[in-house]
């Protein structure tokens, strides 16, 4: 609903590692690998991604320099568990914000 396959299964690799982190390059390749025989994802799309993580301050990242420059480690800040409760409160928090009443109406309903 929020995100699309690669993105789930690039969190979903970033959780195994139990905050170890991993570069773009391990990123990208671990989810081309998870994803083999349905589709192949650029390593663009793995950067913009994580990087657009960071901002909304779902993971973490240091900067590492070696050979070729510099480069981001990404971590996970939440677990899945976390991650989930997050994604909720956001969107709920935005569906109150923009139609606060057809909202409260449909969380009414709910219980």
């Amino acid at each position: 609903m929020v995100l699309k396959d690669y993105q789930e299964t690039a969190l979903y690799y970033l959780w195994r590692l139990d905050g170890d982190g991993a570069s773009s390059r391990d990123v990208w390749m671990q989810v081309n690998e998870d994803l083999k025989g349905v589709r192949t994802i650029s390593r663009a799309s793995i950067i913009n991604f994580l990087n657009s993580m960071v901002d909304e301050g779902v993971l973490n990242y240091t900067e590492t320099t070696g050979k070729g420059g510099h480069r981001r480690i990404y971590s996970a800040k939440y677990n899945e568990a976390e991650f989930k409760e997050y994604v909720a409160k956001v969107v709920l928090g935005n569906l109150l914000r923009d139609f606060p009443e057809e909202t409260k109406k449909v969380l009414q309903e709910a219980r």
